[in-house]
């Protein structure tokens, strides 16, 4: 049950991302149309979509895929869907991060503010096909055998952490800051990789001795 809430929460917050930047790009465009008053308060709601709905909602996307990849046994680099997809999200994480939502204001490059948005959504649908068709084989990278999946209580874990991360970043600092799936990202794949290492020395050591009976 707690996979299932993990890849639930994946999905919701994914498919919000994609909305939010269609969002994004209607707003964009209507703001463009406008004039006057009407023009600044248009970009507003553009920056609120942005700041306050469209980033946690990408944050959380890219956490929750990262996760299930590590905790289950897809792994990170065993499978090229795997892998384009998380090309896909950090492509997409850094064009909105430094290129579009920069641009969100009155004289803000109109090509990048409409392109970047619509880029962004066909890149979360081009994502939606790989989940569903899970093309190609496996990469040179994949080792033999699968890797164990994590233990329930991790998975639990990792659900609460986008609403950790969510208050202590809007009651501490005055905005979304993903601190803590950050350290989890970058930590995790550490760990796992020592503890593959670790349970193969065991098995190779056990090896000869179980060879010779």
């Amino acid at each position: 049950m707690s996979r299932k809430l993990l890849v639930w929460l994946h999905v919701i917050t994914s498919t919000g991302w994609m909305c939010m930047a269609l969002a994004l790009f209607v707003v964009v465009t209507h703001a463009l149309g406008v004039t006057g008053p009407a023009r600044t308060a248009t970009f507003d709601v553009a920056v609120l979509i942005d700041t306050d709905v469209l980033q946690f909602m990408a944050t959380t996307s890219a956490f929750t895929g990262l996760v299930l990849s590590g905790l289950t046994p897809w792994g990170y680099f065993r499978h090229w869907w795997v892998a384009a997809k998380f090309v896909i999200t950090f492509s997409q994480l850094s064009v909105g991060i430094f290129v579009l939502s920069p641009q969100l204001h009155q004289d803000g490059s109109s090509v990048l503010m409409r392109v970047g948005s619509l880029l962004m959504a066909g890149a979360l649908a081009g994502q939606v096909w790989l989940s569903v068709a899970k093309p190609f084989k496996r990469t040179p990278w994949a080792r033999p055998g699968k890797p164990p999946t994590a233990p329930g209580w991790a998975f639990m874990a990792c659900v609460a952490v986008p609403a950790v991360d969510y208050l202590v970043g809007e009651f501490l600092f005055g905005q979304n800051i993903p601190l803590l799936s950050m350290v989890i990202v970058v930590v995790h794949p550490v760990v796992r990789a020592v503890s593959r290492r670790r349970q193969a020395s065991i098995r190779a050591a056990r090896a000869p001795a179980g060879g010779g009976r």
